[in-house]
């Protein structure tokens, strides 16, 4: 009486013989699909500036030809700089977004380490109150905001810009401090008062050179609310010589011209301090994620 026996299943294959994939190994089909995602994500992300940059050196009568420069000219640029009030521009922009990164800085950073140090009497309403002022959008908000400065008699002036825009940084800032204050061992500001150090030179002289990153963070968050914001900017600000980048950018293409050529050129001399800035908050970020450690 004859018996079969089958062969004992090697490892690496299954009971039929055939190779098994290790664990995290994707199949051909799977790299393929992944690898042409990946290239159509990155053609989508890429499109938009490439074409914003071309335009920029192309005639406005060829803007919207599919064809690379074909007239290459820095006549956009000329137009933009010293025929139009885009110097005025550019100042107005840095004056506001500086303030409003100072200032909101300064008080996302002592509110963030105010309530994750302290316990106060509505603490936890502020913190409350500061996440439900999140949700209303721009469109609710713009009219409450234009009566409060028209009050005021902050319209049309700098400064009304910079407290509007400390309205969207510090709330979204000083729950993002908090969070990263929650992070930094309470040990030294017990060390802080030991030597001898208010709360306030505690927070100062310790823990703030430990919450780079996240100062980093609120400052470029800061910075590119008061830069690319365009719907207060719009409403607020009167006058070509008062606006502000975002506004004065409208001015090239509205319901009677259409300067293509203008605009992008000015968009892509908005877009380099952006730029500059995120690649300095990049690095200083990456250069500071081991600032808040500390030895056991």
């Amino acid at each position: 009486m004859k018996t079969s026996t089958t062969p004992d299943a090697t490892p690496g294959t299954t009971g039929k013989g055939r190779a098994r994939r290790p664990r995290g190994e994707r199949g051909p089909l799977a790299s393929v699909a992944l690898h042409a995602t990946l290239l159509i994500a990155s053609a989508v992300a890429v499109l938009p500036p490439l074409w914003l940059l071309v335009t920029s050196f192309k005639p406005t009568s060829e803007a919207f030809s599919t064809s690379l420069v074909k007239d290459f000219t820095f006549g956009n640029y000329d137009h933009v700089v010293n025929d139009t009030e885009f110097l005025s521009w550019v100042g107005n922009s840095l004056f506001v977004v500086g303030l409003t990164t100072v200032i909101g800085v300064f008080i996302s950073a002592t509110t963030g380490y105010a309530v994750s140090r302290f316990k106060f009497p509505g603490m936890r309403p502020l913190m409350w109150l500061l996440l439900i002022t999140q949700m209303f959008p721009v469109a609710v908000l713009i009219v409450p905001l234009y009566n409060l400065l028209a009050s005021m008699e902050l319209l049309n002036q700098p400064m009304g810009l910079v407290l509007t825009y400390l309205t969207i940084a510090v709330p979204f800032s000083a729950w993002m401090m908090k969070g990263y204050f929650d992070t930094i061992p309470v040990e030294i500001d017990e060390a802080g008062r030991v030597d001898g150090l208010n709360p306030f030179g505690t927070f100062w002289r310790l823990i703030i050179p430990l919450a780079k990153p996240g100062l980093a963070v609120t400052g470029f968050y800061s910075f590119i609310t008061g830069w690319a914001e365009v719907a207060y900017a719009s409403a607020f600000m009167t006058g070509e010589e008062n606006l502000t980048l975002a506004g004065g950018l409208q001015t090239f293409v509205n319901q009677y011209t259409s300067d293509w050529g203008s605009l992008t050129a000015a968009a892509v001399i908005v877009a380099v301090p952006a730029a500059v800035i995120f690649g300095f908050v990049q690095r200083h970020l990456v250069s500071g994620l081991t600032a808040g450690a500390t030895k056991s």
